[in-house]
């Protein structure tokens, strides 16, 4: 008995023994490092991007789930039939009832990029129009209450529809709507109602008050939709523009103008950045302004394209060029005269662009000139732009001043004076042209004018008046 107990204490005591070592140990390893093992950073970052991955895939999955839910339902609703759905409004009919699909449409392209509290304007600055259309034929509805419409412009989300299919359902349309922020704004203010007048409208001034980075696909769309309570029971398919980035006011210092102005900074033009590279080749060779610019194009083409660089491509080139001639040229003009004032003289616009000739008081136009006389012109026009010092910038009084002293041998002038007509036709064979009136400018070569070309015309007409009263006067002192 006395044996037992012993052995019972003896055991209790290893217990208690082991049960302190244990906890003794448990707490040195509490001291040196944790029990729970920290996972590795290159886990934490494999974990970050299944996240991420994840929910691209379910963005990317969700237009395609809604389209087939929609679907699904519209089936199943078509096979309940006609008798199980009383009480149900008849949904919309998706032909018009002369057989027609309506769509409307956005006739013009929007003006890239827009900025907040800017206008909403169309290419080049040009209205924004929108059409009804028969989506069979193409062609515009131009007849029946729906061609009357009076339609609300919408924003979307911008990667609506990314697949350019047409066949989008109302509540797809409607469920891809952008409003405004809370507490912010309307996001689309203005006239944001348009009616249609023969199928054809015109949208009014919009502003966006609110830059587009806040939303999932960082763009939005204008949207087109008939208003409450217009066309009841007939579906007219919505119009959708291009996707679209609003960036803020602030972007706007460093927008392209269109069409640029001669004064704006070379930096306006397109596919040249602001301080970038091409700005400061540039302006290292002194071209400063648009103007400028469009001299070197007419000038030396070349030596522009060398300026540039090799960072210049031909398809960069063609465009930097083209939008440069869409500037509005003023109405000044510069004379050269290779042989003096009795001489042929050769016409320049403001960017140095050859215009016509003047020769025995009468103006030639480009389009007037023979194959001989235009070749005859380009020599007169490279000894001109050789000779640029003494080519002389019209300002209304220049032909006047161009006179000769009494004192000057008159016999040079009297030959031109007695017959200017043989004269000329001696040397260029001009053809015989009626001098221009001055309400009526004479006719210039379309093919050959950068911008609007009537302020030319204009001071064009007043050159020739001059110039016929210079020989008169002259001719009056002779006499």
């Amino acid at each position: 008995m006395q044996t037992r107990y012993m052995e019972r204490s003896n055991s209790m005591s290893g217990r208690e023994k082991r049960c302190l070592d244990s906890n003794s140990t448990s707490d040195d390893v509490d001291d040196g490092q944790p029990n729970c093992k920290r996972p590795a950073l290159a886990s934490v970052i494999v974990e970050a991007l299944k996240v991420d991955s994840l929910q691209r895939l379910c963005s990317s999955l969700e237009p395609i789930l809604r389209r087939v839910v929609s679907e699904e339902v519209e089936r199943a609703l078509a096979k309940l039939g006609p008798a199980r759905l009383v009480g149900r409004t008849s949904p919309k009919r998706i032909e018009a009832p002369d057989g027609r699909i309506l769509q409307l449409h956005f006739r013009t392209r929007l003006s890239l990029p827009l900025f907040t509290g800017g206008k909403v304007e169309g290419e080049q600055g040009a209205a924004i129009h929108i059409v009804l259309v028969d989506a069979n034929t193409g062609k515009l509805v131009t007849s029946g209450p729906e061609s009357y419409a009076k339609l609300d412009i919408v924003v979307l989300e911008g990667d609506f529809n990314d697949e350019d299919d047409t066949n989008w359902t109302e509540e797809e349309f409607e469920s891809h709507l952008v409003k405004e922020r809370e507490g912010k704004r309307p996001l689309l203010t203005g006239e944001v109602q348009v009616t249609l007048k023969e199928g054809v409208g015109t949208l009014g001034e919009l502003t966006f008050t609110d830059n587009s980075s806040w939303i999932r696909s960082r763009q939005f769309r204008l949207g087109l939709k008939v208003a409450s309570g217009q066309c009841e029971g007939v579906r007219i398919r919505e119009a959708k523009t291009e996707a679209f980035t609003v960036k803020d006011h602030r972007g706007e210092l460093y927008k392209k103008h269109y069409p640029p102005a001669l004064s704006d900074e070379v930096w306006r033009l397109e596919k040249i950045g602001k301080d970038g590279a091409f700005h400061k080749r540039l302006n290292k060779a002194g071209i400063v302004s648009v103007e400028d610019f469009l001299r070197f194009v007419v000038k030396d083409p070349q030596r522009l394209r060398n300026i540039l660089g090799s960072g210049m491509s031909n398809k960069m080139w063609e465009a930097l060029v083209e939008h440069a001639k869409t500037c509005v040229l003023s109405g000044k003009l510069y004379i050269y005269y290779s042989e003096g004032p009795q001489g042929v003289g050769v016409i320049f616009n403001s960017v140095y662009e050859f215009s016509g000739l003047i020769a025995g008081g009468q103006y030639y136009s480009t389009g007037a000139l023979s194959d001989s006389q235009k070749i005859y012109a380009d020599g007169l026009i490279k000894k001109a732009y050789d000779n640029w010092m003494h080519v002389v910038e019209y300002d209304g009084k220049s032909l006047l001043s161009l006179k000769q002293s009494k004192n000057e041998n008159i016999s040079r002038v009297e030959a031109p004076m007695s017959q200017p007509n043989n004269y000329y036709n001696h040397h260029v064979s001009f053809p015989s042209l009626p001098i221009p009136a001055a309400p009526e400018p004479p006719s210039v070569d379309p093919s050959l004018k950068i911008g609007g070309l009537y302020p030319f015309l204009h001071s064009l007409s007043f050159i020739v008046l001059k110039y016929d009263k210079f020989y008169e006067e002259t001719n009056n002192e002779n006499v």
